[in-house]
């Protein structure tokens, strides 16, 4: 996860790299930059008018050009940036789609329900013709559509009952628009009264309507009194402009923005005295001025914040963001990163296409419920303070230069897909290049070949199916399977013998591990040692040599090791020890020596090296072979004694219980309570 985080972020450096490349390019060829203003006067009347149209400012009464350059200049500076979109968003030929209703239910979830936006439905009476025609209405969607309404359609035959109930007896426009200035409340419907059915009028009474929901400041005592007031509203954007009414892009953020951001309108226009204006700072017109806590912003003096609903929305949602944008950033980010799985598995193409949807499940999955807690504290009234001091520092962030430069290559971006994409495209074949050059370095196999990748697939499959532990495993396990294959129809017979439970292997390391040790046993070093002593003193009895011999080994007892990959001297596959200690028989074990020592006596094992819940004996029955000195020894909770390789085997190999008992392996169990043979007992 962190290789394909750290390939994101590297993507998104290029891609500011490569915005910066086009500005200058721009600027080599031009001599211009985005940030930069334009002069009205320079513009022809058909650019002039694409300008009003994005800003939402009527110019049918103004037939001379003179008239409509000073709207423009009224209502806001214009840059190259805002142009270039303007003329591109007027260019594109594509049809905005309208929504059709199918009923009461469905006009309630889509038109009553939203509470952040503006809906425009054109009503159809039964056996009447609509109100605005289609050539018409199509002009309508259009148009409305750059300012985020959205338009549809309702049909009063598809749902009769429900027109007769509202009143809709005849054809009619019906614009719905939140009635409180509290987020997420309730909608009120307006009907359209006026006589004229032309797209200017229509758009005057929609844009009249929205302006209507903004505080608007005529005079300065006014400004004074709202300027220094405190209320609920942390965040409050000003507009001073000349103008009667603000534009439209203005007043559909105010309603988009409902109980986040407060949008105040400063009407100047038969101001005689603006010396108040001058202490707070606002000395150009028109001006756009954020104000928070932490001071005062000029909208539209850092790069990308135009004079457009587009520009000034990305801005406010980066400085008073919903928990659903952030959710959506989270989410759009998850899954560029899961996408780079794609490129970064090497080998078959279906493989990189199942790993690719094994990703996208995953991270969609683990973001969704790492989503959940986090809504449910939110809710909680503790966290405002917590929520107060991340939006604190989302605003000092996001007013810096870097976030400008952010927020326009979002935009830039946005406004071209395809440039994004194939950027994104370019950008995962060279990652998939140099892992491939990885990869052939370090001789790495990569199956090539989609048939078989399959096979190993379904060889994995089949192996963790009939084996569920041995699968993980690198044990090596003999199976039956492939010498009888009816072992399979009999294993379908029994469905219950599939649903064995995944048991991990982790219990085994924490096992006791011991060496097995004979009293009477000395290794190379305690015999020539020995023999020395028996050199130097020869009038020494035999029987205290054997004494001293014996206190020399209890001294130099082995540890217990932890290692479960120690091998000892056996190996088999099947045990079966007795419940008390056995011995071999004395003509067994005569003859018997450790290096160059030999014996007539029979060797006993030293039972104090044994941990106090063992069993004692002497035969491990997976190999069928006597523990013999030195031999690394396992036992199990049930008391049990095997070679440690014997019972590691077992283990590894899915039979998780005790050879002997049944008893599971991993589960403690009582100690015996046996007897302690002492050193002078000789079994009969």
């Amino acid at each position: 996860m962190w290789l394909k985080l750290f390939f994101l972020l590297l993507y998104f450096l290029v891609l500011f790299v490569l915005a910066r490349f086009f500005e200058a390019i721009v600027w080599y060829e031009t001599g211009i930059f985005a940030t930069q203003l334009v002069d009205p006067v320079a513009l022809s009347f058909k650019k002039l008018k694409t300008i009003l149209e994005c800003r939402g400012l009527g110019y049918s009464g103004l037939p001379e050009k003179k008239d409509v350059r000073e709207l423009v200049e009224k209502s806001g500076d214009l840059m190259e940036g805002e142009l270039y979109s303007a003329l591109k968003e007027e260019e594109a030929s594509e049809s905005v789609s309208s929504t059709n209703f199918s009923g009461e239910m469905h006009f309630y979830e889509l038109v009553e329900d939203t509470k952040d936006g503006i809906w425009l439905v054109q009503v159809i009476a039964n056996d009447r013709s609509p109100l605005v025609g289609k050539i018409h209405w199509e002009k309508m969607v259009k148009k409305v559509s750059r300012f985020g309404i959205r338009t549809g359609t309702f049909n009063c035959s598809s749902d009769p009952r429900y027109c007769k109930r509202r009143g809709w007896v005849r054809s009619t426009l019906i614009m719905s628009v939140p009635q409180t200035s509290t987020s997420k409340g309730k909608v009120m419907l307006k009907e359209y009264s006026g006589r004229k059915i032309e797209v200017e009028h229509i758009f005057k009474w929609i844009t009249t309507h929205a302006a209507s929901r903004i505080k608007t400041i005529y005079n300065a005592e006014h400004l004074k009194e709202e300027w220094n007031k405190s209320d609920q509203y942390w965040v409050k954007i000003y507009l001073f402009a000349n103008l009667d009414k603000p534009p439209a892009f203005f007043s559909a953020l105010s309603i988009k923005f409902t109980g986040r951001v407060e949008f105040i309108f400063v009407n100047v226009e038969n101001w005689n005295n603006r010396s108040y204006m001058t202490d707070i700072g606002i000395y150009n017109m028109p001006s756009y001025i954020l104000r928070t806590p932490e001071g005062i912003y000029r909208y539209g003096n850092h790069t990308g914040e135009f004079i457009s609903l587009q520009a000034m929305d990305s801005f406010l949602r980066s400085l008073q963001p919903e928990v659903n944008d952030l959710f959506v950033l989270s989410l759009v980010l998850v899954n560029l990163m899961a996408w780079m799985d794609l490129f970064i598995t090497q080998g078959a193409t279906i493989k990189r296409f199942v790993v690719l949807i094994s990703t996208l499940g995953t991270y969609n999955s683990l973001l969704i419920i790492s989503w959940l807690p986090v809504l449910g504290f939110l809710q909680l009234p503790y966290l405002d303070s917590f929520y107060e001091y991340s939006l604190k520092l989302l605003r000092y962030s996001n007013t810096t230069t870097l976030a400008s430069w952010v927020r326009a290559d979002w935009m830039f971006y946005s406004s071209h897909p395809a440039l994004f994409l194939s950027t994104y495209l370019g950008h995962g074949l060279l990652i998939d290049y140099f892992e491939k050059k990885r990869r052939r370095n370090n001789n790495d196999d990569i199956n090539a070949n989609n048939l078989e990748w399959l096979s190993s697939l379904w060889d994995w499959y089949t192996s963790y199916l009939f084996h569920p532990i041995a699968s993980f495993q690198n044990f090596p396990v003999e199976s039956d399977w492939d010498e009888d294959p009816d072992l399979y129809l009999e294993r379908l017979a029994f469905p219950d013998l599939w649903l064995h439970p995944l048991i991990p292997t982790d219990y085994i390391k924490n096992l006791p591990m011991w060496q097995f040790k004979c009293l009477g046993i000395l290794s190379e070093e305690e015999l020539s040692e020995s023999s020395r002593d028996t050199e130097n003193d020869s009038d020494v009895e035999s029987t205290d040599t054997l004494n001293s011999e014996k206190e020399v080994f209890e001294d130099k007892q082995s540890i217990i090791h932890n290692s479960l990959g120690r091998v000892s001297h056996c190996g088999a596959e099947a045990c079966s020890c007795a419940n008390n200690y056995c011995q071999t028989s004395l003509h067994e074990r005569k003859g018997r020596s450790y290096g160059s020592y030999n014996t007539n006596e029979d060797m006993e094992p030293d039972w104090l090296t044994w941990p106090a819940d063992m069993l004692h004996c002497t035969e491990c029955v997976v190999c069928l072979e006597n523990f013999e000195n030195g031999c690394l020894l396992m036992g199990l909770p049930c008391g049990h004694v095997f070679h440690q390789n014997c019972i590691a085997m077992w283990l590894a190999g899915g039979r998780h219980c005790c050879p002997v008992c049944r008893w599971p392996s991993y589960k403690k169990k009582q100690p015996y309570a046996q007897h302690q043979p002492l050193s002078n007992d000789v079994p009969s």
